[in-house]
């Protein structure tokens, strides 16, 4: 995402954090959207993986966001989401490449369809929370998606750091 597009975004998130503090937002730095989740895996598996996708010659693509949305359980929101506007079949086919690439390398396939988003809060309480009436989300131009990059995750008390580990350039 273009920078000055990340600060427009990472305002409306603080706005959003004020509104609803039942949910922990997602610092700027942190959005990506998210192809595949490995889980714990070896760091072989994990760079075969990556190898099967940069051999697979992946396009890169235009990509717009959405609007938000949410995950629930019941009538709580767990999860707080922005969609995809522009991208989302070309999305859909690098997460099918993904998804060969991640049972190539001896991983069980991934159960849940895919649903490109980028994930902006997720909810305080295990049982999720009321979400209050949000802003809309800012309107964004569209940018060139060029690269996939491999992230492993560290949890911590403060939520997720994410420590990139291999790009891939798309064509």
């Amino acid at each position: 995402m273009p920078e000055a597009q990340r600060s427009i975004l990472a305002r409306h998130l603080v706005d959003c954090a004020r509104r609803a503090p039942e949910f922990r937002w997602t610092l700027d730095s942190n959005l990506h959207l998210t192809i595949r989740f490995l889980g714990h895996v070896e760091a072989a598996v994990a760079e075969e993986v990556a190898e099967r996708v940069a051999g697979a010659d992946v396009q890169g693509f235009e990509l717009e966001l959405g609007d938000v949305g949410t995950f629930k359980r019941g009538g709580l929101a767990r999860v707080v989401w922005l969609g995809l506007a522009a991208g989302v079949a070309e999305a859909q086919q690098i997460a099918t490449v993904v998804e060969s690439a991640c049972v190539g390398a001896g991983l069980e396939p991934e159960t849940r369809a895919f649903s490109p988003h980028l994930t902006l809060a997720r909810a305080r309480p295990h049982q999720g929370a009321r979400l209050p009436e949000l802003q809309p989300s800012p309107r964004l131009d569209a940018w060139r998606a060029d690269r996939l990059i491999l992230y492993r995750s560290i949890l911590g008390r403060a939520g997720a750091v994410y420590e990139p580990l291999r790009s891939i350039s798309l064509r």
